[in-house]
């Protein structure tokens, strides 16, 4: 089973609620995909054990046999490519590395045959263990604009054997679509302000266009206002947990410290929450698995 651990805005508890949960349960596997600003590792402080280099690929134009068609500058949905004319020769193929989605449209239908794909480096993933822990995260090279190829890359060291839980980044752009898509749950973590409303309105809309099951945790429960549960209750959306504003967890986290390993109440209520969800997802996977 994947869950995915996604918030509106930053700031919420995301990562808090990823690595607590993921500490309450057995044989687990927590996937930091916040690869701009990777922080769970700061949490559960893992071994590392392997550490390799992630890659994209972008175009390379072998210009002795280019004819500057223009194909590839047409083709290219991004404008990672532009051919321009020039007085001294036929012209020459400028290429934006930050620009290209690695789609290779530019390379399968240039007539000549004269780009091919070569690597990029964008980031590392590393990979450890703390105590029956499996971790992994990933680390977008500074200056990069585009973290999903990073992200699904991460996800490639998913482990079906084990309940994977996933820190998405924050937003609803395409890097939280790449990390919570085909998950099985999604939580979604907001506050009970007017922003953290605005936003996990917004986020619900893109959950609900992936049709992934989800429900809700409000963190700093007790500050704001009641238009959170409002909402959620008129439009049918599971409060799975409430965690309040409390001065003993903030004096944790500062220090690096999950909630978790010092107060066992908390670990109680993450592992309810997760059996609440867990079961309805086995019902849902077993029906699915019986259509087909």
């Amino acid at each position: 089973m994947i869950i995915s651990v996604a918030s509106g805005k930053g700031g919420t508890g995301k990562t808090t609620v990823a690595v607590n949960l993921a500490l309450s349960l057995e044989n687990v596997q927590l996937l930091d995909c916040d690869v701009e600003e990777p922080n769970a590792h700061l949490f559960i402080k893992p071994e590392i054990k392997e550490k390799i280099s992630a890659f994209t690929t972008i175009p390379q134009v072998d210009e002795t046999i280019c004819t500057y068609c223009g194909k590839c500058q047409k083709v290219c949905a991004y404008n990672a490519l532009a051919v321009i004319p020039s007085s001294k020769k036929k012209g020459t193929v400028l290429i934006f590395p930050h620009l290209c989605h690695g789609c290779g449209a530019c390379y399968l239908l240039c007539p000549q045959k004269a780009i091919k794909e070569i690597k990029r480096e964008i980031g590392i993933i590393e990979s450890g263990t703390v105590a029956n822990l499996q971790f992994v995260h990933g680390i977008l090279n500074v200056g990069e604009v585009m973290s999903p190829p990073l992200i699904r890359q991460v996800k490639k060291h998913i482990n079906n054997t084990k309940t994977v839980i996933i820190d998405a980044p924050p937003g609803t752009s395409c890097p939280v679509i790449a990390a919570i898509k085909n998950t099985d749950f999604c939580i979604l973590v907001t506050e009970p302000t007017p922003f953290g409303l605005n936003d996990l309105i917004l986020t619900v809309e893109v959950v609900r266009k992936l049709n992934i099951p989800f429900g809700i945790i409000i963190n700093r429960s007790d500050i704001g206002d009641n238009k959170t549960e409002v909402y959620c209750r008129e439009n049918n959306i599971p409060i799975l947990m409430r965690i309040p504003f409390s001065e003993d967890i903030a004096r944790l986290y500062s220090q690096g410290i999950p909630v978790v390993n010092e107060n066992e109440e908390y670990k109680k209520e993450f592992i309810q929450m997760f059996e609440s969800i867990r079961h309805p997802i086995k019902r849902r996977m077993s029906d699915i698995m019986n259509i087909i």
